[in-house]
């Protein structure tokens, strides 16, 4: 697979991409988990390569996109992306996200609506209020994504993730995937909450209703939020669910040739 990279200029500086596939071709944006970056998708990329033109972008103050002071919102992050989308000559285009990339298309789909197509949600989180989501937020900031006393995020082991963090890894994640986590961690540095703020105060159970376009939710068979199945699918009639057997978070990564096939499946349906 031929990995392109490139730089566009948005609102917030310049964010950096990484696209594949035919410029013919239908196209795909992902939208990466907090604290990553595109470089987390490189599986899911290939996968959908063949088929679709598949852009990647990193948020403002992740990977190698251009670091923000303020605190972007959600917003923000859809705005971004259709920023890159324009300047890449891009009309319309779907939109997938793993957890926080999931608020982003639901984002996308509700502010951008003329923009999208569909929507493929990744184990989208699911907050009843405001304090269910402050008490599942607080514990990653108390020790579970350790930082220098200066507050410069430290690198973990797989070990570590595993014993104290399970529910925010693969099944089985391996070094290469670490690596890429770490790195990413590295290269937000001080601005690595800006996108779990964003989630933090994105409401996307309101949002899910206002969306218009259809809807795929994969959910990861050990996820968290598979217990709101339900709920999700009482937010909107336009939305179809799959729950992938064995999996956990960062399916994108972990089981991107499902990940894959459920998703150009749910694009090339009438």
């Amino acid at each position: 697979m031929n990995i392109e990279r490139g730089l566009a200029k948005t609102h917030l500086g310049y964010m950096h991409y990484r696209a594949a596939g035919s410029t013919g071709n239908e196209t795909i944006f992902l939208q990466h988990m907090n604290q990553q970056s595109s470089a987390v998708y490189l599986e899911l990329m290939a996968e959908l390569a063949p088929s679709l033109r598949v852009v990647a972008m990193d948020y403002p103050s992740h990977g190698d996109s251009d670091h923000v002071d303020q605190q972007p919102t959600i917003g923000d992050y859809a705005n971004c992306v259709v920023e890159v989308a324009d300047a890449l000559g891009i009309a319309k285009f779907s939109a997938l996200g793993e957890a926080a990339g999931a608020a982003v298309s639901i984002e996308l789909a509700v502010n951008h609506a003329q923009r999208v197509n569909k929507v493929v949600l990744v184990n989208c989180p699911y907050y009843k209020d405001r304090s269910s989501a402050e008490a599942r937020h607080a514990p990653l900031k108390n020790g579970l994504r350790p930082e220098d006393a200066s507050g410069f995020p430290l690198t973990r082991t797989i070990e570590f993730l595993l014993s104290n963090d399970a529910g925010h890894a693969p099944m089985r994640p391996s070094q290469s995937w670490m690596d890429r986590i770490n790195v990413a961690q590295i290269e937000a540095g001080r601005h690595r909450w800006q996108a779990l703020d964003a989630l933090h105060l994105y409401d996307i159970s309101a949002n899910l209703q206002r969306v218009r376009c259809p809807i795929l939710l994969l959910i990861g068979e050990h996820f968290h939020y598979l217990q709101y199945r339900d709920e999700f699918h009482g937010k909107n009639s336009r939305l179809r669910s799959e729950v992938i057997a064995g999996a956990r978070l960062c399916m994108g990564w972990e089981r991107a040739a499902d990940v894959g096939r459920h998703t150009l499946e749910f694009l090339h349906a009438a």
